[in-house]
């Protein structure tokens, strides 16, 4: 009987083994077998870790970096919260970027455009404004502003005190794809084509312009106003029940067609009531939070993180974690979920309540 080749291998067979792979390491090959269980898990595995970055902490080095580099020199000056676990990286979850920018009164973030998403949570100031394609929203604490890719924007500071947002982008995503792009604007400012608040008009109020043509999963409009947000949140409280794991927790979304707001990034609000304890949760998708309003702590993993309004905080992927409310808290929070699950990967698990 004619043997098959890997029947029988011979005992103690390292040292042609280790041969075999340097030779075929020469043709650029590896052997399989070596990695197979550390590249298909039995669950997820990933090397990002939680943490944590208190505001009141690093607003005085966002500060200083405000008397170094100007934002027109810069083009655009922020400080990248990176994983700990992920050095180097520009990366908060293997998917997502964060960053905290910084822009100074009289001061003009100038125009281009990029492949990459990108998210604006504003932290602090009143009163500044990103445009996007000509068309200016001013900006508030708790605003959650939307740059959709290739869209060209810039961000200004026409008041008398500095402006901070939370920038979220798919940065690492894109660059996995090997898919970025970017293109400067002649100069610092696109002309303005739409009054202020247009895209809200527009498309905030479930109805949409006759003849519409939508870009696919793309939400028309770009400006989520808190004020807006925390109403529909009060108006819940009175009359929903709490979900033992989110509290109230709405997705923003395309107002189009009910899908992510965003095309690779899922953006979310949730109101956690003074007291509440939530139920442990973990989800595939690595979340970053934000604390808009109150004061908590976030159990991720056996270790508790506490917070309170401004502070940004990341949840590693599967990794299971409870929020707890020391009063009426409001988080912010963004993930790769509408990727996932376009692509079928997305998974939960919750955890029963005691009977």
């Amino acid at each position: 009987m004619n043997e098959r080749p890997g029947d029988n291998p011979p005992a103690g067979n390292s040292a042609a083994r280790q041969a075999f792979y340097d030779r075929i390491g020469t043709l650029s090959m590896a052997p399989l077998w070596e990695s197979f269980h550390d590249l298909i898990t039995p669950e997820p595995v990933t090397p990002c870790v939680p943490a944590l970055w208190n505001y009141r902490e690093v607003r005085p080095h966002l500060l200083e970096s405000g008397g170094l580099i100007s934002a027109q020199e810069a083009e655009r000056r922020v400080l990248i919260l990176e994983n700990p676990a992920l050095p180097g990286r520009a990366s908060i979850t293997h998917s997502l970027y964060a960053g905290l920018q910084l822009v100074l009164p009289g001061e003009v973030a100038p125009s281009h455009r990029h492949s990459q998403s990108a998210l604006r949570l504003v932290i602090e100031g009143s009163g500044a404004y990103t445009s996007v394609n000509g068309e200016r929203t001013l900006m508030e604490k708790g605003d959650f502003i939307i740059t959709p890719p290739w869209s060209w924007h810039e961000h200004g500071n026409d008041t008398g005190d500095p402006v901070v947002w939370l920038d979220g982008l798919d940065i690492p995503l894109v660059r996995f794809f090997d898919a970025s792009f970017v293109e400067r604007y002649e100069e610092d400012s696109f002309p303005e084509t739409r009054p202020v608040g247009d895209n809200v008009a527009r498309y905030g109020s479930n109805m949409r312009p006759v003849g519409y043509e939508a870009v696919p999963a793309r939400s028309p409009m770009f400006s989520y106003p808190y004020v807006r947000s925390r109403e529909a949140l009060e108006r819940m409280r009175r009359t929903e029940e709490w979900d033992p794991h989110h509290g109230l927790k709405m997705e923003f979304v395309n107002p189009l067609d009910g899908g992510p707001a965003m095309t690779t990034i899922s953006t979310f609000l949730q109101l956690l009531p003074k007291g509440f304890a939530a139920l442990p949760y973990r989800a595939t998708d690595g979340t970053v939070y934000t604390a808009i309003e109150g004061s908590g702590e976030t159990v991720i993993g056996g270790e508790t993180f506490a917070w309170s309004a401004d502070d940004v905080f990341v949840v590693p992927a599967w990794a299971p974690h409870h929020h707890r409310a020391a009063e009426d808290a409001v988080l912010f929070s963004f993930s790769d979920r509408g990727v996932q699950r376009k692509l079928g990967l997305f998974r939960e698990w919750k955890a029963e309540a005691p009977a």
